[in-house]
């Protein structure tokens, strides 16, 4: 705004400059022609006096030299008096350096004495002389002709003074002009400047800004406007506030991921719940096509469904994500406007993990028991059948068989145990015992029981890493690393390597047990926390355990509020890492 206040007040000044100045010349010009019109009448009146003068005393030829120079005391033009030839009779100027072309202005006067009575002759281009004529007698008989020449000294000394009047008088005009001008400019561009100011502020979004309201101005309906739209534009912004906190909670408590999707396939929301489930940062998912940052096929088939056909579609999907697999029941729905426009899509994703779970635990249940009793029941039976129809006789025969009955009963009790144990862990009262626990120290211990069965398979078993004292339930620990370790040897060919690393990480400590064994297809990863699920299928039962193991050691490891990962590469070997925080999180 001080721009546009410069650009008035510029104009302003230019135009009473040039006012001004126009009017300054026409001023000094009229000053100047009515000067010369009175001065060359007071000349007239005085040549029309001489020569009435010369010509009451008798004429030139009674004119006496004493009379002329009393004629040039009267007066301080130069006087002149010729014969009608041009001679000079008498000139009190004669010896003075009056004018150059002198001579030819007389000539010039000769010239015209047969025709008119008297006249002027003014010299302008700088010198401003101006001479008189008059002819003495009169035109039909003159006597003579006399002749009065002035210059304009007190013309120019009149002029400058009018000049430098002038130039005062302006001068305070001007600067009186200047104020009155500033101050009209300032009372008409200061309401402009406020209004601007908060037009600024209101686009730049603070919405409280006011502009000032002077009813007697001029602008008062522009600031009264602009303060109207300010608190519409509040009040709207308030309202768009507390609406998108409503949408913001209901979308974040509402207890399931959920994505948005616009028309062009960028991915405009998602909520915390999806971020966490899907393991992905917001920053990496807003802004983003969903072909770049969606991995899932599953989950990109449904939106491909949804944006060919525009129909609302839910659809059940296993997805992996990180160890686990996770069934979704996926809601997908297009997003249109109230002018029918295409907006886009939301997703809705219902985790109906646990209820699969649930409902495949009831279904494999039976089978899965079943086929693990099967054999050691099928065994003690047709032994038992063995012994009694004559083979108890045989020492032999009997020692053998009593011996794999009772594996086979070590197997049953085993498995009942097992199963015992991990129904109590998932029980909802299940409790911890907190307290200290040393990792290295325990790790020693767990690793002097498995001694013997990594020296029967010739497999270097070894502890790395300084000791950790984290909080925790340490005979539950020991489950968790015991079956880790014994699943490593179990599954570790002859000469081959077992190693456990502690890693102290700030709050937190990591222990891995990384093995040289046959390692664990990718596909295969998030299943093997199942129950029952084994890795190796040609291999015996006998080569492993009762199949909970792992599901044992998921479980007590979220109860630690730990974290379990698994990275393996087939035929190379496998890493079970476990995060535990080094003070348990009540």
């Amino acid at each position: 705004m001080k721009k546009l206040r410069f650009k008035f007040q510029f104009a302003i000044f230019l135009l009473v400059v040039i006012v001004f100045i126009g009017l300054g010349f026409c001023l000094g010009q009229l000053f100047k022609n009515q000067y010369l019109e009175t001065y060359h009448k007071e000349l007239e009146k005085q040549g029309q006096l001489i020569a009435q003068q010369i010509e009451n005393n008798g004429g030139i030829s009674n004119f006496k030299e004493t009379d002329f120079k009393l004629l040039q005391n009267i007066t301080d033009s130069r006087i002149s008096i010729r014969n009608l030839d041009g001679n000079i009779i008498f000139d009190s100027g004669l010896n003075e350096d009056f004018y150059y072309k002198n001579d030819e202005v007389i000539a010039g006067i000769v010239k015209k004495i047969h025709r008119d009575e008297n006249g002027i002759e003014h010299i302008g281009r700088g010198f401003d002389i101006t001479y008189y004529w008059e002819i003495i007698g009169s035109v039909e008989q003159p006597d003579g002709l006399l002749i009065l020449a002035t210059t304009h000294d007190s013309l120019k000394e009149a002029y400058h003074q009018l000049w430098f009047i002038l130039f005062i008088i302006l001068t305070i005009a001007f600067l009186i002009i200047l104020f009155i001008s500033s101050r009209i400019i300032s009372s008409f561009t200061r309401p402009v400047e406020s209004a601007v100011k908060t037009a600024i502020e209101l686009a730049k979004g603070n919405y409280q800004a006011r502009t000032y309201e002077d009813y007697n101005s001029d602008f008062s309906m522009l600031n009264t406007s602009i303060n109207i739209l300010a608190r519409n534009l509040q009040r709207i912004t308030k309202e768009q506030e507390m609406h998108n906190d409503r949408l913001t909670t209901v979308i974040e408590n509402m207890g399931i991921p959920l994505i948005l999707i616009d028309d062009k396939g960028y991915v405009k929301l998602s909520n915390q719940i999806y971020n966490n489930v899907f393991r992905i940062q917001h920053e990496d998912l807003i802004g983003k096509n969903y072909l770049d940052v969606i991995e899932h096929k599953e989950i990109k088939q449904i939106i491909e469904e949804v944006f060919l056909t525009e129909q609302k579609i839910r659809k059940q999907v296993i997805i992996p994500i990180n160890i686990q697999r996770k069934h979704f029941e996926v809601y997908g729905a297009p997003i249109i406007s109230f002018n029918n426009e295409w907006k886009g899509i939301v997703l809705v994703f219902h985790d109906i993990t646990d209820i699969k779970k649930l409902e495949q635990i009831r279904k494999d249940f039976v089978a899965n028991v079943s086929h693990e009793l099967k054999t050691p029941i099928t065994s003690i039976k047709g032994f038992s059948e063995t012994l009694l129809d004559g083979a108890m006789y045989d020492q032999n025969a009997l020692k053998s068989f009593l011996q794999i009955i009772l594996k086979e009963s070590d197997r049953l009790q085993s498995l009942t145990h097992d199963l015992l144990e991990l129904s109590r862990i998932e029980q909802d009262g299940f409790k911890l015992n907190i307290g200290k626990v040393k990792c290295l120290a325990m790790l020693k211990e767990l690793k002097e029981s498995l001694d013997q069965q990594a020296e029967d398979k010739q497999i270097h078993l070894e502890i790395h890493g300084e000791d950790v004292t984290i909080e925790g339930d340490k005979p539950r620990l020991q489950q968790i690393f015991i079956n880790l370790m014994a699943n490593a040897l179990a599954y570790t060919p002859s000469k081959g390597r077992v190693d456990v690393y502690i890693k102290d990480v700030k709050d937190h400590v990591e222990i891995s047990v990384k093995d040289t064994g046959i390692g664990i297809e990718q596909d295969e990863i998030p299943r093997i926390f199942e129950r029952f699920y084994r890795v190796d299928k040609a291999r015996s039962r006998y080569s492993g355990g009762t199949g909970l193991g792992l599901a044992i050691v998921k479980h007590l490891v979220e109860a630690h509020k730990g974290e379990l990962d698994v990275k393996s590469e087939l035929g190379k070997g496998s890493t079970f890492t476990v995060k535990l925080k080094k003070k348990f999180p009540h």
